[in-house]
């Protein structure tokens, strides 16, 4: 695809997928900033819809690091924000040795994880395997399951729990013994989440260690009605530059000359 962007233009590759990309997006919007900056919103395409945003949509992978390397060059990318999934366990990785090789500037956009407090009744775990077998331990036998939809094959061997599975698009769980789906998206409200958790006679929750808050209010209530939760920590993250609000993403985006200062602060992409 060529590029239309104006010469005197700073070019920004936001790799999104997450609320605070498409804040991000919408501040630069709406940014006065001379030269203009022109963001390439890029999606994983992992799910059917696309949200809407503001800058130029592209949707799909890089095809691995030399891929997302081509493209960096090929489209003059003076900066990449990788504003991916805190569980995007890949890309992070793949940004931090595409934009070395390059010597193009890397920020992460990484939402805080939650704070555990004294009224929770949290297990943290390192996967979605261990979840499964903790639930086992734990004797749990109506669990609410929101880990996403894609990695659901660690707990259908459990044929003695009944799950609910909430989700934003339909799941397989064609290999449950008993699960019911939900088609939800949040942000969800604690009254709701009570309410849920209480006509579902939910004993346990799994979720990822998403952090934000469009899914917290399931951890209060939770936490209100003493039920445990089997919170998954988040994958190994690249060593970069790392803020956790849109307002730090901006200003780091702001403060660079232009051209973008080339360089980015990295000490290990093993992983």
């Amino acid at each position: 695809m060529p590029n239309d962007a104006p010469a005197a233009s700073r070019r920004l590759l936001l790799l999104a997928g997450t609320t605070e990309a498409r804040q991000l997006a919408e501040a630069l919007a709406t940014t006065r900033s001379s030269p203009p900056i022109v963001v390439t919103v890029s999606f994983a395409g992992r799910t059917s819809k696309t949200t809407p945003m503001a800058g130029e949509i592209r949707v799909g992978g890089f095809g691995g690091i030399d891929g997302l390397i081509a493209f960096l060059r090929e489209r003059h990318i003076d900066a990449v924000v990788d504003a991916t999934h805190p569980f995007a366990a890949i890309m992070p990785f793949h940004a931090a040795a595409a934009c070395i090789s390059t010597n193009t500037p890397l920020l992460r956009l990484l939402r805080p994880a939650w704070d555990m407090t004294q009224r929770d009744r949290w297990v943290r775990v390192a996967s979605l395997q261990l979840a499964a077998r903790e639930l086992r331990t734990l004797g749990s036998k109506h669990v609410l399951l929101t880990s996403g939809r894609q990695e659901l094959a660690p707990f259908a061997a459990l044929d003695d729990v009944e799950f609910t599975v909430r989700s934003i698009e339909p799941p397989d769980v064609s290999g449950f013994t008993h699960a019911e789906v939900v088609l939800e998206r949040g942000p969800f409200t604690v009254e709701s989440e009570i309410t849920l958790l209480r006509q579902r006679s939910i004993d346990t929750i799994v979720t990822k260690d998403s952090g934000g808050s469009a899914t917290i209010d399931k951890l209060e209530a939770a936490r209100r009605l003493g039920i445990r939760v089997v919170i998954v920590d988040r994958p190994p993250s690249p060593d970069v530059a790392t803020v956790s609000t849109v307002d730090e993403a901006v200003a780091w985006v702001l403060e660079h000359e232009t051209p973008f200062e080339h360089g980015v602060a990295m000490r290990d992409i093993s992983g």
